[in-house]
């Protein structure tokens, strides 16, 4: 079943409205006229409507998406932090490897 067929709007307007009210801090009156300013005429209360229908549909994709990128990596990755601390006019080297899943080893 099509999420969108009850819609005359096109999918990827209705898209492009939720993921900029998403992504911004925006209020659904900005990306009104923010939208106007490219030409798609909508209404602020449409823009909260689609919010309310979609949000949680593109936010779920995004995530799976998000998670089948991480599956592709079979590496462990590590970020390391480095901090250089003067105490008592010492100079001093802290640091840490962070690895992505946010587990953190002292070094």
């Amino acid at each position: 079943m099509n999420a969108f067929a009850d819609f005359h709007s096109l999918p990827e307007i209705i898209r492009m409205v939720v993921m900029t009210y998403a992504q911004y801090p925006l209020s659904s009156r900005n990306v009104e006229d923010l939208l106007l300013e490219r030409g798609i005429d909508i209404f602020h209360e449409t823009v909260r409507r689609w919010w309310n229908r979609f949000g949680l549909m593109f936010a779920t994709a995004i995530r799976r998406q998000r998670i089948s990128r991480m599956k592709g990596f079979t590496q462990q990755r590590w970020n390391v932090d480095v901090v250089f601390v003067k105490i008592n006019c010492e100079t001093h080297c802290l640091s840490r490897a962070v690895y992505y899943e946010g587990k953190i080893r002292k070094a």
